[in-house]
C-alpha cells in the first residue's frame, strides 16, 4: 500500500468520481484510476462498484472510506499547524488602523515576543478599515464603530471623548469647555466622510435641532492638525489621537454621544490564525497592565 494510492482513493471518494478526483489532484483521470485499481488488486478488495456511470463506494470502501476520512483530517491539521507556526517565525501581518496610538502597547508587546514578524501599520477612517478587512487586504484593524452581528471579532481597547482643538491664539482655547451650540458658531475643520468622529459630531449636533455650517473637509487626523495650527479654524477629534503640540489646545465638548470606543477587529472567520490570535493576545495582556 502506498500514500499515492490511498490518497487517489480518498479523492475518488469525497468527489465522487474519477475525472473530479483527477481535477482537484492535478493529475489525468487514467492515473487515478490507476493507482485505485493497484490499491484493489494488492489487497484482492473491490472499492468502488462500476455498474453505472458514477462509481460508488462498496462497503468495504465505505469502511476504508472511514479511516482515509481522519487520516487526511490529521494531515491537514498538520499542515495548517505547521503553517501558522512558520507564520509566527517569519509571517507578515497587516494592521489598519484609524489613529495607530491605540495600538503602542500591544505592538511593542507583540514585537518582542514575535521579532522576526514583519509589521505593516496602514491608516484608514472607520469605513475603509471595514472594507480592507473583508476584502483580505489586511488582518486586524483597529475602529470605533464595529459593525453588529458575528462577522468580526472585537476587542474593547479604551474609550475617549471627542474634543476641540484650536490655535493656541484662538479666543476658545482659554475656555473650559464648549457646548454644541457654541460649535455651530466656529469654522470648523471636519475629517472626511467615512470618519466615526465626524458622524458621531453630526449626530450629537442634529439631536441638539441645530445645524452644521460649512466647514472644511480634509482626510485624516494630521491634516486637521496642521490646518489648525495654521489659524483655519477649530478642529474636531479624538482625544486619545491628540498629540501635544505648542500651537494647538484641546478643548472639551459638552454633549452625549461623544465618546469614542476604539476596538481591535477582525474577521471571525480568519479569527483562528495563530498570527492574527497572536496580536489580540498581546494587545490583551497590555489591558490589565
Amino acid at each position: 500500500m502506498r500514500y499515492v494510492q490511498l490518497r487517489a482513493f480518498h479523492y475518488v471518494a469525497v468527489h465522487g468520481g474519477f475525472s473530479r478526483a483527477a481535477e482537484a489532484l492535478f493529475l489525468t483521470q487514467p492515473a487515478v484510476s490507476d493507482q485505485v485499481r493497484k490499491l484493489e488488486e494488492e489487497y484482492d478488495v473491490l472499492l468502488f462498484s462500476r455498474r453505472h456511470k458514477r462509481p460508488s463506494l462498496t462497503p468495504a470502501g465505505e469502511e476504508l472510506f472511514a479511516i482515509t476520512r481522519k487520516l487526511f483530517d490529521c494531515e491537514a491539521q498538520a499542515h495548517d499547524f505547521l503553517a501558522e507556526n512558520h507564520a509566527l517565525r517569519s509571517g507578515k501581518l497587516r494592521i489598519v488602523a484609524d489613529s495607530a496610538s491605540h495600538l503602542v502597547a500591544a505592538l511593542a508587546r507583540f514585537r518582542a515576543q514575535y521579532p522576526d514578524v514583519s509589521v505593516s501599520v496602514s491608516s484608514g477612517n472607520s469605513e475603509s478599515v471595514i472594507s480592507r478587512l473583508r476584502d483580505y487586504n489586511a488582518d486586524v484593524g483597529v475602529l470605533a464603530d464595529v459593525p453588529p452581528g458575528r462577522e468580526f471579532r472585537a476587542l474593547h481597547l479604551n474609550s475617549a471623548p471627542i474634543v476641540a482643538v484650536a490655535p493656541t491664539s484662538h479666543p476658545v482655547a482659554g475656555r473650559a469647555s464648549l457646548t454644541l451650540a457654541d460649535l455651530v458658531g466656529l469654522p470648523l475643520i471636519l475629517r472626511e466622510k467615512g470618519s466615526r468622529t465626524r458622524l458621531m459630531l453630526e449626530e450629537a449636533i442634529r439631536r441638539q435641532g441645530l445645524a452644521l455650517p460649512p466647514a472644511i473637509e480634509v482626510e485624516g487626523r494630521e491634516a486637521v492638525r496642521e490646518l489648525v495650527a495654521s489659524g483655519a479654524g477649530v478642529g474636531v477629534v479624538s482625544s486619545a489621537e491628540f498629540m501635544a503640540d505648542d500651537r494647538c489646545t484641546r478643548v472639551a465638548i459638552e454633549g452625549e454621544g461623544l465618546m469614542m470606543q476604539e476596538a481591535l477587529v477582525c474577521l471571525r472567520a480568519r479569527s483562528g490564525s495563530k498570527l492574527i490570535g497572536a496580536f489580540f493576545a498581546a494587545a490583551e495582556a497590555t489591558l490589565g497592565d
